[in-house]
């Protein structure tokens, strides 16, 4: 009847036609709507116009980060913006050595490129997408940004599996910065000594310029209700339930996992916790990935073609041509569909 689902899926269980719209249930909801919720997570759940699930708890990408290095580096603050931030990532990567950098950023996540291109302005793809737009000159500003750390040095070119304990090699300072998740806030805590405790924090993403930080993804679950349920009453009851901002809390104090209520952000649990700060910030500055079916093949298509760069083999401008050559034969069966819906249309207007 009902189910958790990542809501990067919400897409592909919508083409298959198995989700329940919720708008109604919304509407007549004294628990569940719109302005309960940070924009950027409730539009991840939108498809075409129509609401078919409700945010269960967040997640987006942040920077977690050494503040005694950065502090010995000459910043009493995080960088906003990336020219700052690749200056201070040169300063740490000076002083640290041959054998230190500055960030780590896992050769075998598509989170940053991607998130670097949505900071740039890129739209990931283009005409209703139905091409890849990886290409054009936003994202390829961006690419270039996320390469040159890995060619000047910045950033070890390994992979989450290449380090065996990243927890370790942060408190040794092989790294000064890794973007990662709220999930790492308590694996910080927990795996870092109590020496360390004190010396790292937590921050929003730089953005490429101006006085605004940059955007990040729009992460996290969220709670459905299947359409051939026969259940949907009692179904809808349980989400409003769960979305109450007293269980959203309880939930976040018995798993880490924040809540998508930001009524729950209120709680002392939250709004004093210096390393959930930065996500709250940051979550008022989060984007959706394309909302399509295709939309993780394609994310592990970035994935391949960013570690092929990475390595050397093959040059940004090469590596983001063969990107939008592999995205627009995924791509093809949602041409043909729009293509076949539109003539369609066309004979009924007839």
């Amino acid at each position: 009847d009902i189910a958790q689902l990542g809501n990067t899926w919400i897409a592909e269980f919508d083409a298959l036609g198995a989700l329940e719209p919720l708008d109604s249930w919304a509407a007549t909801s004294r628990v569940v709507s719109a302005a309960g919720y940070f924009p950027g997570i409730w539009d991840t759940n939108v498809m075409h116009g129509t609401l078919f699930g409700v945010p269960w708890y967040v997640d987006t990408r942040v920077i977690f980060y050494r503040k005694d290095l950065l502090t010995r580096a000459g910043y009493r603050s995080p960088p906003t913006r990336w020219d700052e931030w690749r200056d201070a990532m040169r300063v740490i990567k000076k002083q640290g050595g041959a054998d230190k950098y500055a960030i780590f950023l896992p050769t075998n996540e598509w989170a940053q490129p991607i998130i670097f291109g949505l900071q740039a302005g890129s739209p990931l793809l283009r005409d209703e997408a139905r091409y890849g737009a990886f290409s054009d000159s936003a994202f390829r500003y961006a690419f270039d940004f996320y390469i040159s750390m890995y060619r000047e040095g910045l950033a070890p070119p390994l992979g989450n599996t290449d380090m065996a304990n990243v927890y370790q090699e942060f408190e040794r300072g092989l790294f000064a910065m890794y973007i990662t998740g709220p999930w790492n806030i308590g694996e910080f805590q927990r795996r870092l000594s109590p020496a360390m405790q004190g010396k790292w924090g937590t921050a929003a993403l730089p953005g490429p310029g101006g006085a605004a930080r940059g955007v990040s993804l729009a992460g996290g679950s969220s709670l459905v209700i299947f359409k051939r349920s026969e259940h949907k009453a009692e179904a809808w009851k349980l989400i409003e339930f769960l979305s109450r901002p007293d269980q959203q809390l309880r939930f976040y104090k018995l798993t880490g996992d924040l809540p998508a209520r930001t009524e729950s952000w209120e709680d002392r649990s939250l709004a004093t916790n210096e390393f959930a700060r930065a996500f709250w910030e940051q979550l008022q500055r989060v984007e959706a990935t394309p909302k399509i079916p295709e939309w993780e093949l394609i994310a592990t298509k970035v994935l391949d073609h960013a570690e092929s760069s990475i390595r050397g083999n093959v040059s940004p401008e090469d590596a983001l041509a063969r990107l939008d050559r592999d995205v627009n034969r995924v791509l093809e069966k949602r041409r043909w569909m729009m293509a076949r819906d539109a003539r369609r249309k066309g004979v009924a207007l007839r």
